[in-house]
C-alpha cells in the first residue's frame, strides 16, 4: 500500500516537472518571437504546440499568419488558432475573429467574425471587446444596436484601451445607446487623449473651443489640437486654423508652451 502511495505522489510530482518545463520552453520561444529569432521560435514552439499548449499554438498561428519565419499560410494559421481557441483562449478566439473578418484563408464572415469576438470579448481580452463593439455600432453580423455597443465600448474603454475611451466619448457626445452627456464625453475623450489618441484630442480641442461641458478656453482647445495635428488627426490644421484668428499672439505662445510641455499617460 505505501508503494503505491509512493508511486503515485511520484507521478504527480513527475506531470508537476514536466509541466513546468513546458511552461519553461514556451516562455523561451514566445521571447524569442518578439526579438524577430523566428527560426528559434519555431523550433521551441512547434514540439509543444503539437502537445496541445494553448499558447504555443496560437503563437504558431500569428506566424503563419504573418509569415514569420515560415511561409504565409493563412489556412495553416487558422488551424492552429481552432486548436488553441477550442481550449478557450482568448487570443487565438481573438485571432479567430480577425480571420473572419478581413477574409484571410477563409470567406469573410461577419457573423462568424462577432462569435469568435464574443467568446475572447467575455474573458475580457480587450481588442476583443472593441471589435465587439464596433461590430453593434455598424451593424456588421449582428443587428445594430448602440446601447450593446456601449456596454463593450466601455469594457474596452475601463481597461484603459484608447480606442475604447474615444467611441465611448462618441458615444455620449452624441446620444448613442447612452443619455447624451457632455461631461462623460469629456472624460472619455480626455482618457483616450491623455494616451495620445489623435482624434479624441482634436475632438477635446473642440469642446473647449466651443466651451461643451467646459468652461470656453482658446488657449487649452489650442494646445490639444497642436497635439492632434502632432499626431497625425487630418481635421487638426483646419481646427488649429480656425482657433487662431480669435487668439491672441500671447495665448497662442502659451498654447505652444503647453503643448511641448505635455506627455503621454499610457493606460489612462
Amino acid at each position: 500500500m505505501q508503494v503505491i502511495k509512493i508511486s503515485a505522489v511520484a507521478l504527480v510530482l513527475s506531470l508537476l516537472v514536466a509541466d513546468i518545463a513546458m511552461a519553461d520552453q514556451v516562455d523561451d520561444g514566445l521571447a524569442a518571437q518578439a526579438q524577430g529569432d523566428f527560426a528559434t521560435a519555431l523550433a521551441l514552439l512547434r514540439p509543444v504546440a503539437e502537445q496541445g499548449d494553448a499558447r504555443a499554438q496560437n503563437s504558431l498561428g500569428i506566424m503563419f499568419a504573418h509569415g514569420s519565419g515560415v511561409p504565409l499560410d493563412p489556412v495553416e494559421a487558422r488551424k492552429w488558432y481552432l486548436l488553441s481557441a477550442a481550449q478557450g483562449y482568448g487570443a487565438a478566439q481573438f485571432n479567430l475573429g480577425q480571420l473572419h473578418r478581413l477574409g484571410q484563408g477563409v470567406p469573410k464572415d461577419y457573423a462568424e467574425a462577432a462569435k469568435w469576438y464574443r467568446l475572447a470579448a467575455e474573458q475580457g481580452y480587450v481588442e476583443a471587446c472593441f471589435n465587439l463593439g464596433v461590430m453593434y455600432a455598424n451593424g456588421d453580423g449582428v443587428a445594430l444596436d448602440n446601447a450593446e455597443a456601449v456596454k463593450w465600448y466601455r469594457l474596452a474603454a475601463e481597461q484603459g484601451y484608447a480606442k475604447g475611451q474615444f467611441k465611448l466619448g462618441v458615444m455620449y457626445d452624441f446620444g448613442r445607446g447612452v443619455a447624451q452627456s457632455d461631461a462623460d464625453a469629456m472624460t472619455w475623450y480626455r482618457r483616450a487623449a491623455d494616451q495620445g489618441h489623435a482624434t479624441a484630442q482634436n475632438n477635446l480641442g473642440a469642446m473647449y473651443a466651443d466651451g461643451q461641458g467646459v468652461g470656453q478656453d482658446y488657449v487649452e482647445a489650442m494646445m490639444w489640437f497642436i497635439l492632434a495635428s502632432k499626431s497625425g488627426d487630418p481635421d487638426a490644421p483646419q481646427s488649429i486654423d480656425m482657433a487662431r484668428r480669435l487668439m491672441t499672439p500671447s495665448q497662442m505662445d502659451e498654447a505652444q508652451r503647453r503643448a511641448q510641455a505635455w506627455q503621454p499617460q499610457r493606460g489612462g
